[in-house]
């Protein structure tokens, strides 16, 4: 549940959600929080210790070397922030440094955000499965971005350069975009 998205329209290509009440959400999070897969975590603003966002890792296959990022759900506070990057930084930094050598990122082929978004972190394209799944009640088409391990080491110097504070003016302007950063690295886009 989310007081800023009053219309819900932030869950719209979610498989849950939108929470009518903070009830019905703190709900749903206990039916989640002890899964191993999808492993959910909470995004906190250090600022203001509040958690304004989860996340979590899912398709989890050690064997493969591959792990998926997912479930992303952002407070209109998180959203468009610093914070909002560093965390899916720090989440593929992870998922890097514990060995995986395949990094994806799946979505709604309709959801030109979260679309942009990959391209903006560096997962390449990688096509569209149709009628993937049913969401909703809807046909979903699922876009596939990925990055994998040869990659990491340059994402990892543009996610630095980017999150650089000498990166961002007195008023909090970045003076590079992580996009133009990442674009040399994209094998795809779509």
């Amino acid at each position: 549940m989310d007081s800023l998205d009053r219309d819900g329209v932030s869950w719209t290509y979610m498989p849950y959600g939108p929470f009518a009440t903070l009830e019905s959400y703190v709900a749903w999070v206990k039916s989640v929080a002890s899964r191993d897969d999808p492993f959910f975590h909470a995004i906190v603003d250090r600022a203001t210790d509040t958690a304004v966002g989860v996340a979590s890792y899912l398709r989890i296959d050690s064997a493969s070397g591959s792990i998926e990022v997912g479930h992303i759900h952002y407070s209109p506070k998180l959203q468009r922030t610093i914070t909002a990057t560093e965390a899916m930084y720090l989440m593929m930094e992870r998922a890097f440094a514990l060995g995986y050598r395949r990094y994806e990122w799946k979505c709604d082929s309709l959801n030109a955000a979260s679309r942009a978004a990959a391209a903006r972190l560096g997962f390449s394209y990688e096509g569209v499965f149709r009628q993937a799944r049913v969401t909703k009640g809807r046909n979903r088409d699922t876009a596939w971005y990925a990055c994998i391990d040869r990659e990491w080491p340059a994402l990892d110097r543009a996610f630095r350069t980017w999150l650089d504070p000498s990166n961002f003016d007195a008023n909090g302007r970045q003076r590079s975009q992580l996009s133009a950063l990442t674009a040399p690295i994209l094998v795809a886009r779509g």
